[in-house]
């Protein structure tokens, strides 16, 4: 009997608690939704609230007919989940799963129930528990399995690599001038890549040390001949032997920026006229500098380097550097500095700069110069406030300051002498009254410059009088597709951040898929202008940008579900181009992307382009003067102070309570489109959650959601896509025909890097190789580049 008398009083408290347990949730849940029916928005919530508060208080008092109004809810809420999510699996999980686990645990105390009114039997709760539990555990199952937002419906055949034709050399950040990242190289196989392993790992002991102020690995090497070349985030240049990843030698620019610090690449010039040369003009030839490395430092410096030594190549500039805060008048500390790759363009070397955002009006100009690749001495600027000058400014004058500025990859078509130059706008970003008719002619844009003089050929801009801080973040591809005809068409194309792609023809800037100048909403800020229409680039595929709607609200749970469903609707929405203004305002995709400076690779046996994109909105609002804290700087995000202007901005990441994207996944991908057809032909989520989380905890678990990503990708002939530039820690393979992942290696952390493959010319093996030093919002760290190889000898 005390036995007895123990247990019904165990199971007495048992049911006080679960009853509390959902009264108090149901409380929270309806005092919430009363608030988002406040706003306008839907009812669902404060009557699941209600419910759940009437169930709790029912169970408290030992009543059965809690568990049945908690039933009724739970189905009522299902119905619901479908018609406002439809049959999407996340959307639905976010909806459904805590209710469903919530309602096993209510159905299990459901014979306790019967028992403490009185009544007998209720075992059936057991059963319908069991059920429950069986769809909650299938649910979770499913959610590691990896599913395409597009399924291929086609698969292309893989082409072999024609004798002579492999690729020899990687000598440009993104493979070839025209940003191609694509390898005529097939050792590596669909077939074979299960064997792929680590053949060497390098250590550079140059670790990006994460003060939330930029410094970030972000390189993608160079080989030559039987050597690699790679640069650190604060500008360390390393030799390697491709086979064995041992050093050769290593240069140190001693180079410091308080923020900002990365070196996507180098650039690689070798002497045309020495390589052809034999005998006696070879022995004759200088043999200093004969293959040159072209280092962009984080404080504004270019080095010349030579390729053979890793000394300075004394003949460039002063002693092997040009000095590129010349002629630009006051330049503060870390407000402008070489981020990417500069561009080798026959015998020139070409750079632009990043201009630190949303400081002040007036920054560092945004010019663009190219040097002689062997003296140093300036060739030609492009100056956008002032493009008729294209030599230094006169004595004692600067190039024009606070103009546009190229700070991503530059590409180069040798056949039409001309550099195209993807620009940003003028700082600051979410104010610009002040901006001068130049400013809006050349902000985010493609500018075309004759590589001979420097002068503007056309431009085409993708955002019109841009405040969302649109810059034209990725390095333009050039490509050649078939025009059905016989022929070609020589074209350019560029993504953006707004999940726009544009086509144009590379000759005339001319569009060659439909672009649609569509209204867009107006602001009312004092002293701004606004432009009445932006460019849609209809006849191409866009990625990752559709106008949200309330039910496109996603969390981990309905509670912070719920919280982003508020926080979206206390925002003013209108869709693309929604302008800043006093209140606070949402921007998506934000001004990370869609897409960003790891551009896109491309297959010309297929011509399919492959795309990397990430899914993150941006919450923002003006702040009168008189209001912004001295000190504000907002690096990543946060206050910025926009000095010269009426207002500072806030910026925010639209993120759930608990760190996660508010709108529903994935929340990043790759995509496939067919360049002939201008179609997508697949889409699949890339990245789990095993490195990151809620409150960026690990939940060290491969759930393949899709997060968002930030690098760059190479395509291979053997029909292979390679990716690391997610913030699980992986190096990844995916069958180029389908999307379907078919390989993928550990990394020891992240990697915001480009993949690069090259064969040895001493033993003929193929290498992939990637540089591994953290992912964007971990905070683990790395000095890590890692080839990867199939075991045993190339022939094999």
């Amino acid at each position: 009997m005390e036995n007895e008398a123990g247990a019904r009083g165990v199971c007495g408290w048992l049911l006080l608690l679960l009853g509390l347990a959902v009264a108090i949730l149901g409380l929270a849940m309806g005092v919430g939704g009363g608030y988002l029916v406040f706003l306008g928005g839907s009812w669902y919530f404060v009557l699941m609230g209600a419910a759940m508060l009437a169930s709790g208080v029912l169970v408290v008092a030992r009543r059965p007919l809690g568990a049945w109004l908690y039933a009724v809810a739970f189905v009522a809420t299902s119905f619901w989940a479908v018609a406002d999510a439809g049959l999407e699996f996340w959307p639905l999980v976010s909806r459904l799963m805590t209710f469903a686990v919530i309602g096993v645990v209510i159905a299990l105390a459901y014979p306790a129930l019967v028992r403490s009114s009185g009544g007998s039997g209720g075992r059936g709760g057991y059963a319908l528990a069991g059920v429950m539990a069986l769809a909650v555990a299938a649910a979770i199952g499913y959610m590691f399995v990896p599913s395409p937002v597009l399924r291929a419906t086609s698969t292309p055949d893989v082409v072999p690599v024609a004798e002579g034709q492999a690729q020899t050399d990687w000598k440009a950040w993104g493979n070839t001038v025209a940003g191609d990242r694509f390898a005529a190289l097939d050792q590596i196989t669909k077939d074979n890549i299960g064997q792929l392993q680590i053949a060497w790992t390098f250590r550079t002991g140059d670790i990006p040390e994460s003060t939330g102020s930029g410094a970030e690995d972000q390189n993608t090497p160079l080989q030559v001949d039987d050597t690699l070349y790679h640069c650190t985030a604060y500008g360390k240049v390393f030799a390697l032997d491709v086979d064995s990843g041992t050093e050769r030698w290593r240069f140190d620019p001693q180079a410091e920026s308080p923020n900002w610090q990365r070196c996507r690449g180098l650039g690689y010039y070798e002497d045309a006229s020495i390589e052809a040369a034999s005998g006696d003009a070879a022995a004759q030839a200088p043999a200093a500098c004969r293959r040159r490395l072209f280092l962009p430092t984080i404080d504004a410096r270019l080095i010349a380097i030579d390729a053979e030594t890793g000394e300075p190549c004394a003949d460039f500039g002063d002693d092997g550097t040009v000095d590129l805060q010349a002629d630009m008048g006051p330049v503060n500390e870390g407000w402008y500095q070489q981020t990417s790759s500069p561009l080798v363009a026959g015998d020139l070397v070409v750079v632009g700069g990043r201009v630190a955002d949303n400081f002040a009006v007036d920054e560092p100009p945004g010019v663009v110069r190219a040097f002689d690749v062997h003296s140093g001495e300036l060739v030609w600027a492009w100056d956008p406030g002032n493009p008729e000058t294209t030599q230094r400014p006169p004595e004692g004058e600067t190039y024009t300051r606070g103009t546009p500025n190229v700070w991503s990859a530059m590409s180069y078509d040798p056949e039409l002498g001309l550099i195209y130059l993807p620009t940003g706008n003028a700082t600051p970003d979410f104010y610009a009254g002040q901006r001068t008719e130049l400013d809006d002619q050349y902000s985010s844009s493609v500018v075309a410059v004759e590589a001979a003089t420097g002068r503007v050929r056309w431009h085409y801009q993708m955002t019109h009088h841009d405040l969302w801080d649109l810059d034209v973040p990725a390095q333009p591809l050039l490509y050649d597709i078939p025009d059905d005809q016989g022929g070609i068409l020589p074209t350019l194309i560029q993504v953006t951040k707004q999940g726009e792609i544009f086509m144009l023809d590379r000759e005339t800037g001319e569009p060659i898929a439909e672009v649609e100048e569509r209204p867009v909403p107006q602001g009312n800020m004092p002293g701004e202008r606004y432009s009445p229409t932006q460019p849609f680039s209809v006849g191409m595929p866009s990625i990752g940008n559709e106008i949200l709607a309330e039910s496109d609200m996603w969390g981990a749970t309905p509670f912070d579900q719920l919280l982003c469903r508020i926080e979206f609707k206390q925002m003013r929405y209108d869709g693309p181009y929604t302008p800043p203004g006093m209140d606070r305002a949402l921007q998506f995709p934000g001004s990370l992307g869609g897409m960003n400076w790891g551009s896109v690779s491309v297959d010309p046996t297929t011509h399919y382009m492959f795309v990397n994109d990430m899914r993150l909105g941006l919450a923002h609002y003006m702040i009168p003067r008189d209001q912004i804290a001295a000190g504000a700087s907002g690096i990543e995000m946060g206050v910025v102070p926009q000095q010269g202007t009426p207002f500072g901005a806030m910026r925010q990441r639209f993120l759930s309570p608990l760190g996660i994207p508010c709108q529903k996944p994935p929340f990043g991908t790759m995509s496939a489109i067919d360049l002939k057809t201008r179609e997508l032909v697949w889409q699949v989520p890339v990245g789990t959650v095993q490195d990151t989380g809620p409150l960026g905890i690990k939940m060290r678990m491969p759930i393949p959601i899709g997060m968002p990503t930030l690098g760059a990708s190479l395509a291979t002939q053997s029909g292979l896509v390679f990716f690391a530039g997610t913030q699980d820690y992986y190096l990844r393979a995916f069958d180029s025909a389908t999307g379907e992942e078919i390989w993928k290696a550990r990394l020891p952390v992240g990697s915001q890097s480009g993949p690069m493959t090259y064969v040895s010319p001493n033993t003929g093996k193929q290498y992939v190789v990637v540089s591994a030093g953290g992912a964007r919002q971990s905070p683990d760290r790395g000095d890590y580049v890692i080839g990867f190889a199939l075991p045993g000898d190339a022939t094999q």
